[in-house]
């Protein structure tokens, strides 16, 4: 059986490569994350892209609550620490105690991206080990051409019971505006482009109100994660993702709309707060 299903996969790769070699060029994009990347690029990103022609390979260096510092130890140490997530032609794989090393060897990554713990995200003096992290991923990446970017994350909702909550007042503004000086220092790092994902959350918020969280934290699966996948959509791919026709079933045609627009404006708000 074991056999059998590897036999499978590399057929399906293989299928995969070739379609890439005929249509458009296949985008590589890896995340250096924790629950906050996977709320944002292992679901229905991969469906945006495709229904609009383009084509992704997602990974996803998956850690929960993984911060700046425990990836750079993790760098250091090459503790196989991670589960490797991986969205192929829309299949999706995992496999368990891989090193940081691993996942960056297994593609030619066109991106990489990188973000801070969701309680650390509001403090920018948990960043200094970002440009260390960065020039060990640089190092080690396949393509010496690869690109790097920051996931801006989002504030907890207004009545979130986050143990860390307390460090911003319980205050969702407060946070807010916290990550948002953090990642203003991002670029000193020598990381340039910023995915607005924080920003877009808000945007949403204002829109259908505050009902983007499950938990008071980790995105809601439909609506969350859908505005989290637009913001990623966009700024992987350029294309404005208010005319991208994709949207789950479990979200009605009119939020879907509103959500696409909070992610597309959260591109022209970035220049004003950030």
């Amino acid at each position: 059986m074991k056999v059998f299903k590897k036999i499978l996969l590399l057929l399906f790769l293989f299928a995969f490569q070739i379609d890439g070699i005929h249509g458009k060029d296949v985008l590589k994009v890896l995340a250096i994350g924790n629950s906050f990347s996977e709320d944002a690029v292992e679901q229905y990103l991969y469906e945006l892209a495709a229904a609009q022609g383009d084509s992704l390979v997602i990974g996803n260096a998956y850690i929960g609550g993984c911060s700046i510092d425990r990836h750079w130890n993790n760098a250091q140490s090459g503790k196989a620490d991670y589960e490797y997530r991986k969205v192929v032609g829309g299949v999706r794989y995992n496999r368990k105690k891989v090193t940081l090393k691993e996942i960056i060897c297994d593609e030619c990554w066109d991106i990489i991206t990188f973000q801070q713990a969701s309680h650390y995200s509001g403090k920018p003096e948990t960043y200094v080990n970002l440009g260390k992290l960065c020039d060990y991923v640089r190092k080690e990446a396949l393509n010496p051409k690869v690109r790097f970017a920051f996931h801006m994350t989002w504030a907890y909702s207004k009545d979130s019971d986050h143990g860390a909550f307390k460090d911003y007042g319980n205050n969702q503004m407060k946070m807010y505006h916290a990550i948002c000086q953090s990642v203003k220092a991002v670029p000193q790092y020598g990381i340039k482009k910023i995915i607005p994902t924080g920003i877009a959350i808000q945007n949403a918020r204002e829109a259908i109100g505050d009902k983007l969280t499950r938990d008071g934290y980790h995105l809601e699966r439909t609506v969350g994660r859908y505005t989290a996948a637009c913001t990623w959509c966009q700024f992987l791919t350029k294309e404005k993702i208010t005319k991208n026709p994709y949207y789950p079933v479990a979200i009605d045609s009119s939020v879907a709309v509103l959500l696409r627009k909070s992610a597309q404006d959260a591109f022209r708000k970035r220049k004003k707060v950030l």
